[in-house]
């Protein structure tokens, strides 16, 4: 096998395991675990098609991942800080428990 096809293979398993923790959990913060491994995994693939491409001396690759990473921080802080909003009304973090907010 080649590098690219070890590397899409690697991010496929990662991204397949995130899915699998962001849909099978009813916890908050596991949720965003998995989706925080979605995201490592598509900077996977944006670094091997980059290195691997046609033309790997221009930094798009790298570009991309830059602007997923800071994509994820938003994400982390603004997910966060909704668990902890959350948790500071219902003193829980149960998915199925966070429509009480509503009105």
């Amino acid at each position: 096998m080649s590098p690219l096809q070890l590397s899409l293979l690697f991010s496929s398993a990662l991204f397949c395991i995130g899915l699998v923790g962001a849909l099978a959990r009813s916890n908050t913060i596991l949720v965003l675990l998995g989706i925080e491994l979605m995201l490592n995994a598509t900077n996977i693939n944006f670094i091997a098609f980059w290195r691997y491409g046609p033309n790997h001396t221009a930094g798009t690759g790298v570009i991309f991942v830059l602007f997923s990473i800071a994509v994820a921080a938003a994400e982390a802080a603004v997910g966060l800080a909704l668990v902890i909003a959350v948790y500071r009304h219902q003193q829980s973090i149960r998915l199925q428990e966070a429509n009480r907010l509503k009105g």
